[in-house]
């Protein structure tokens, strides 16, 4: 529908239109738009100029903020459907012509190239790609064709029902995401697996921990910019007033508010928290919770308060010691490469002092590692 179709509306309306679609990285734009609507009646230039603010300034967020190099002209989805094609031929795979294509191409070629393959050759490339490769590379490129809502179904279910059950990772990946995201999973997830998400939730997990992810599933939250300040001191008041019972702990303030409340809230929270009563909202939450149920709280915590850092020690984590978890690292190199992979490594970079296309290229080897460093935008 073209924007022009909504001058005649009230200005409430077109308001609310606005900021239902824009993200928090665009608050700016939102506040220019909400100074002209109370400072006067509203021109349809500076709704267009507005909208046009908000548009220009998502296009460049997501240049800048996605590591992958700008599409190219010059690139054709049937010409890499052949090279693909080619690969596959003879004894064993040509490995560097599939990194070498699928690495730098964005998931709009991506869905073209498969389109082109099926076309030409009648064949599903991830099916072939699957009777190709092997190890990490393979699990690697075939995260790495999906769309993200297929990624998220795919890890949770192996995740939740996998020969190893990884209670954390489904953790994190349902409490980074938003409502609409949720909603997104749990459509794909029932028709693809036969079963519901909160079931194998509720089959995998336990107690609070259990209670807090199948609320968190099951609540619509607002994921604008907006904050309510007085709820946010009532919520910081009703966590300082939470007491250790005979009986253990009464979780049910913490399942209320993180459940409940969005991002831009939360983070307020943490600040009003400390401002409020000279403590850490995080500390608080390790002393008085435990186990995977503290985990769940933390990770939307740190991801409410820096979503970019908390991706940079998730990496951190990953790659530390004795070990690489292939795991986690490929997953959020996936999943973040298109989004704000740019930002990670330099947050990464600001907290541990050495750069994160350095670190993944010590850790890793092979094609393995080219299709990595690829993703990271470096070839290093």
């Amino acid at each position: 529908m073209s924007w022009l179709r909504f001058f005649g509306m009230r200005k409430s309306l077109i308001c609310f239109l606005l900021c239902d679609l824009t993200p928090i990285s665009s608050s700016k734009s939102i506040w220019h738009i909400r100074y002209h609507s109370s400072s006067g009646p509203w021109s349809k230039n500076t709704i267009v100029y507005s909208i046009i603010s908000i548009f220009k300034r998502q296009a460049l967020e997501k240049r800048e903020m996605s590591t992958l190099p700008k599409p190219s002209m010059q690139t054709s989805s049937r010409d890499d459907a052949v090279q693909l094609n080619r690969a596959f031929k003879g004894l064993g795979c040509d490995t560097a012509v599939v990194v070498n294509v699928l690495g730098n191409r964005n998931a709009s070629q991506r869905d073209s190239i498969q389109q082109e393959y099926e076309t030409l050759f009648s064949d599903d490339l991830k099916k072939q790609l699957a009777l190709e490769l092997h190890g990490h590379l393979k699990k690697a490129v075939l995260l790495w064709m999906k769309s993200p809502v297929e990624r998220d179904v795919t890890t949770l279910r192996q995740a939740l029902t996998g020969p190893i059950i990884d209670i954390k990772t489904a953790t994190e990946i349902i409490c980074t995401r938003i409502s609409s995201q949720i909603r997104q999973i749990k459509q794909v997830y029932t028709p693809t697996f036969g079963t519901l998400l909160e079931y194998d939730i509720g089959y995998h997990t336990s107690g609070d921990h259990r209670k807090f992810l199948l609320a968190y599933i099951d609540t619509t939250r607002y994921d604008g910019p907006e904050i309510e300040r007085v709820l946010v001191e009532e919520d910081a008041i009703a966590i300082s007033k939470i007491e250790v019972k005979k009986s253990g702990m009464d979780e049910s303030t913490f399942i209320q508010i993180f459940t409940e409340r969005s991002s831009a809230h939360l983070a307020a929270l943490a600040s009003a928290y400390h401002k409020m009563f000279r403590k850490e909202l995080r500390k608080t939450i390790k002393r008085e919770t435990s186990g995977n149920f503290k985990y769940a709280l933390l990770t939307i915590l740190e991801y409410a308060v820096d979503p970019t850092k908390h991706y940079a020690t998730m990496l951190r984590k990953a790659m530390k010691g004795l070990g690489t978890d292939d795991s986690t690292l490929i997953r959020i190199l996936a999943t973040r490469a298109e989004i704000d992979l740019q930002k990670i490594k330099e947050d990464y970079l600001k907290s541990y002092k050495r750069p994160l296309v350095e670190v993944v290229h010590s850790d890793t080897s092979g094609y393995y590692r080219a299709f990595l460093l690829s993703l990271l935008g470096s070839k290093f």
